[in-house]
């Protein structure tokens, strides 16, 4: 992907469709390295899932028969001298304590790095697509920290979707304010 906040649309689509109430999507940044973890409480995944999950001739979908995401994630991350790592815990085996983190570190300063992208419109398209479900976002960068919990906006709007146009507008704001304040 030309982006990693494509990379982390794809992975939280994921975790939407494995039916987590919460998405974390967590982002921890120094001057030469960038680690991305997205956790989930959805339904998980066995350990033979997890096991063949980095294959990008394995998926689980029925409308393709290669499932590249999670493969691709990996690579890029890789790619760059980093690390990658995937821990999940299956509803069917866990059913008090179950769901999924997936964790990559990249080298910022490595030539095959894959810029972040537009991580304001990947949450925003999160939280349109799925009004539903709640995402906490938390950047950490250089100088400071970006971070929205769809939960407590839910408690301030009171019935009010979250996939309105004016309160997207509003978190498009918000993290875009939170980014060049700092």
């Amino acid at each position: 992907m030309k982006e990693l906040s494509l990379n982390i649309l794809d992975i939280a689509e994921n975790s939407v469709k494995a039916k987590a109430p919460l998405t974390q999507i967590l982002l921890d940044e120094t001057e030469t390295v960038l680690t991305i973890s997205i956790v989930d409480n959805g339904c998980g995944m066995t350990e033979d899932v997890v096991k063949r999950v980095t294959d990008p001739f394995y998926t689980t979908r029925t409308t393709r028969k290669v499932g590249l995401g999670i493969p691709f994630f990996k690579m890029e991350a890789e790619m760059t001298g980093g690390s990658f790592s995937i821990e999940s815990k299956s509803e069917s085996e866990f059913p008090n304590d179950h769901g999924t983190m997936i964790k990559a570190t990249f080298h910022k300063d490595h030539i095959d790095f894959i810029p972040l992208g537009d991580v304001i419109s990947t949450i925003t398209t999160l939280i349109q697509g799925h009004p539903d479900s709640d995402f906490l976002f938390r950047h950490v960068f250089p100088g400071g920290e970006a971070s929205l919990d769809t939960r407590e906006l839910r408690n301030e709007l009171g019935g009010v979707s979250l996939a309105e146009y004016e309160v997207i507008k509003w978190i498009d704001e918000y993290l875009k304010e939170q980014y060049t304040s700092n």
